[in-house]
């Protein structure tokens, strides 16, 4: 199958009319009013907040902002500004005292500072992976700078990154539970806002971010959030904003701490893995070389095998009838 980069464009106005049928379908089923969602301002939760105004009607619409102590300050901004244009409901809920009474905060510090000599609390902190011109086996480091400014970067041992993801991961499960909060108390859905990127290669919490009733965008590649960004009148500078993790103290894409290349790329190479493009038609769209889009196509497939168990639903020993 030969490549069209036009292959991922999008009718934006009629898949906005088809996730809106959609969502008011789904909800008539599951019998809920409205939706719940929290706002990070990041391009994904704004599009689905969009989306779902555009479907029920801003009275139907609940944001929940959710800072913490490492949270970006424009990211409340960001998402209050997304709730005001588009007038939704909003709380601000601070996690950070949930947090830290569950030593989220204490439980990474220590596991950090078994790696960075001299790591105290003031010190930021990051998780990077190598760049995309790496071709061994891929590893974390933390990138961590103290508060003279001095930087230090240190190959994370396996029970060390462990530690930090285990207890990093309270945020999104913490965040969860504030989402179904006030969603039983509404009686809305909680929407939850991976786009196709995320939802394929498992970058979610289990019980966390993973956890909703509807995932309108789950099927929209990235590129494809961002057309929709701009047709449903999404803010400019929202837009513009880069992907971030926004879990970390230092400053992180999601490129540097889970995908091997920047979004807009690796769009490409995801859709040339789905569909079974070659390689080289891929490289040539995408501006990459052919070994590096065989190495996402590897990286791809990696992902979905370590990352299914995200997605699984809990086995039982036997099915249960009239359940499911």
């Amino acid at each position: 199958m030969a490549f069209d980069k036009h292959m991922l464009r999008l009718d934006c106005a009629a898949e906005a009319d088809r996730i809106g049928d959609t969502l008011r379908k789904q909800l008539r089923e599951i019998r809920r009013k409205g939706v719940v969602l929290g706002l990070s301002g990041g391009i994904d939760s704004s599009v689905t907040a969009a989306l779902a105004v555009r479907a029920l009607g801003p009275e139907r619409v609940f944001g929940i902002c959710m800072p913490e102590a490492d949270s970006d300050p424009e990211s409340l901004a960001l998402g209050r500004q997304l709730a005001d244009h588009f007038g939704i409901r909003t709380v601000v809920e601070d996690i950070a005292p949930a947090l830290a009474a569950l030593k989220c905060y204490e439980r990474r510090n220590e596991a950090v500072a078994r790696v960075v000599p001299g790591f105290t609390p003031e010190w930021k902190f990051k998780l990077v992976l190598p760049g995309p011109e790496h071709r061994g086996l891929s590893f974390y480091s933390v990138v961590a700078r103290s508060p003279d400014g001095t930087e230090v970067r240190e190959r994370l041992p396996l029970d060390a990154y462990l530690a930090i993801v285990a207890a990093t991961n309270f945020k999104q499960r913490v965040r969860k539970m504030v989402e179904y909060h006030w969603a039983d108390r509404l009686n809305h859905a909680v929407a939850g806002t991976p786009n196709r990127l995320e939802y394929d290669q498992g970058f979610f919490v289990k019980q966390g971010d993973g956890a909703a009733d509807v995932k309108p965008i789950a099927h929209l590649y990235k590129t494809q959030v961002y057309a929709l960004a701009e047709h449903l009148g999404v803010p400019e500078n929202i837009r513009r904003r880069p992907p971030t993790t926004d879990t970390y103290s230092l400053p992180q894409g999601q490129d540097e701490f889970y995908f091997s290349l920047p979004y807009d790329k690796l769009d490409l190479c995801l859709y040339g893995r789905n569909h079974g493009i070659a390689a080289a038609d891929i490289a040539a769209a995408a501006g990459l070389s052919e070994e590096q889009v065989q190495h996402a196509y590897k990286d791809i497939d990696t992902k979905r095998s370590t990352t299914r168990y995200q997605h699984l639903a809990p086995l039982l020993v036997e099915p249960i009838a009239g359940v499911g």
